[in-house]
């Protein structure tokens, strides 16, 4: 009797353990990525991809990884900015958090500046840090259609899928970026004041200094300003970059000595640009809210904003507290991301459950798959792209 139980033991231990292999065998099966990436197709046949150049402070980095997750998809290209004033372990911490991700380290479309600029607030330092993001993303990756630019305070409203889809039916040409010739109180106070910006000068980051004279409004070209956030052509940013026309340059000289220049530099090139002037859309796709009269920053949004900010039809909004409420309910809501897991997509093929992201495992990262907010942005870029062609509201 004594070895009939013993034989019995052993042969219920066998089961047991052959059950705890198949289970894990299983979770590592579901939890894995596929060895051999899909292939990403750019083109016009297939549909738009965007580089995103995403850019915070010291402490930022948990923001820049949640907004990395909540924008990812294979077809994009990403380029993180963690201020100088960040510390070197913050940013291996976020570099360890990026490679953490199966797909990133598969489709290897994230990079992290390791020799951040430094920038100091109000200053030009700002441009001279998106031209270098946009010449390093121009050089890394040829497919990209459009550039688009978020802060570690700004947060989608629509997933990648429902942006790519609306952008399908867009000339690849244009831009998107809020613009004005009417000035007002800003020339006296922005445009005419000569500052220096000791970010590109300086070891340490200090604020701007002032002249004590200022100068005349320039009659040589004319000046613009709007929203210092926009999405750019990838044709405007190579005008910009590789300079094949003076234009460019001649405005950098000029806008190095602004107050908060990245507020005029961008609108100033393109609508003084014969070549692309009657390509701007005058929109920077954002949903902000402002005081009145309207301050240098818009208010923080919280959960009493939520119902406008998923009917506004915009593409993004700002500006967030870090980790507020309101960012789990466009998680759970309108982009349907579960907590610490990429942004899903028609790409992604895997199970969805407790266990693992279903964006862990993917298939055909070429297709598309939008939502109803997809609708919203559909309706609010056809009016946009209405008001364009009349050029109402263009360059004026």
């Amino acid at each position: 009797m004594g070895a009939e139980k013993k034989w019995l033991f052993t042969l219920f231990s066998a089961v047991f353990l052959s059950l705890l292999l198949l289970l894990f065998s299983s979770i590592s099966a579901f939890s894995s990525p596929r060895s051999i990436p899909s292939i990403v197709h750019h083109g016009a046949p297939y549909p738009p991809s965007f580089a995103y150049y995403i850019s915070g402070d010291r402490g930022d980095k948990d923001r820049i990884f949640r907004l990395l997750l909540a924008v990812y998809h294979p077809r994009n290209r990403y380029l993180l900015h963690l201020a100088a004033d960040a510390s070197n372990d913050e940013r291996l911490q976020l570099a360890v958090a990026v490679k953490s991700v199966p797909a990133i380290r598969a489709f290897e479309n994230v990079d992290i500046v390791g020799k951040p600029n430094r920038i100091s607030y109000m200053g030009s330092s700002n441009i001279a840090t998106i031209l270098h993001a946009a010449a390093i993303l121009l050089k890394i990756e040829s497919g990209w259609d459009w550039f688009i630019t978020l802060s570690a305070r700004d947060y989608p409203l629509i997933s990648q899928d429902d942006l790519s889809h609306v952008f399908s039916s867009v000339s690849r040409d244009l831009n998107f970026i809020d613009h004005t010739s009417d000035l007002g109180w800003k020339e006296g106070q922005r445009v005419q004041p000569i500052v220096v910006d000791p970010g590109l000068y300086l070891a340490r980051r200090t604020q701007i200094f002032h002249a004590t004279e200022k100068r005349p409004t320039p009659d040589a070209f004319k000046i613009f300003t709007g929203s210092p956030w926009f999405v750019l052509s990838r044709s405007f940013l190579e005008f910009c970059v590789l300079g094949w026309d003076n234009l460019p340059r001649v405005l950098l000289m000029y806008f190095n000595n602004i107050v908060l220049s990245e507020e005029g530099y961008f609108h100033s090139v393109i609508c003084n640009s014969n070549e692309f002037k009657n390509k701007t859309v005058n929109s920077d796709l954002r949903f902000m809210i402002w005081d009145d009269p309207p301050k240098m920053e818009p208010l923080f949004l919280n959960g009493s904003n939520f119902n406008d900010m998923a009917e506004s039809g915009a593409a993004f909004a700002r500006k967030f507290h870090k980790d507020d409420s309101v960012l789990d309910m466009v998680d759970q809501k309108i982009l349907k991301r579960g907590r610490n897991r990429l942004l899903p997509g028609a790409w992604c093929s895997g199970r969805k459950s407790w266990l693992m992201d279903p964006c862990s495992q993917w298939s055909d990262v070429n297709i598309l798959k939008p939502g109803s907010q997809a609708k919203k942005f559909e309706e609010s870029m056809k009016n946009l792209l209405d008001d364009w062609k009349t050029q109402s509201n263009q360059c004026q």
